[in-house]
């Protein structure tokens, strides 16, 4: 299940860092400006944590990315 929610969320970051470099916007930033910026930076380390997470599914033998389909 951790898996599944770091991919997840490795994914989601993939796709707000691919927004930023083709149309240059933040949309965490965006939605989460002021006085909610604290919540921005937590979904900044929640994504570094899932990212860190999923580095582990390259070297687990049973792990998503190894699984045939």
């Amino acid at each position: 299940m951790l898996d599944k929610i770091a991919l997840s969320l490795t994914i989601i970051g993939s796709i707000v860092w691919g927004i930023i470099g083709i149309f240059g916007i933040n949309i965490v930033e965006v939605l989460f400006n002021g006085s909610l910026q604290i919540i921005a930076r937590i979904i900044y380390t929640l994504v570094g944590l899932a990212g860190l997470w999923c580095i582990s599914l390259v070297f687990r033998e049973n792990s998503i990315a190894n699984r045939e389909m």
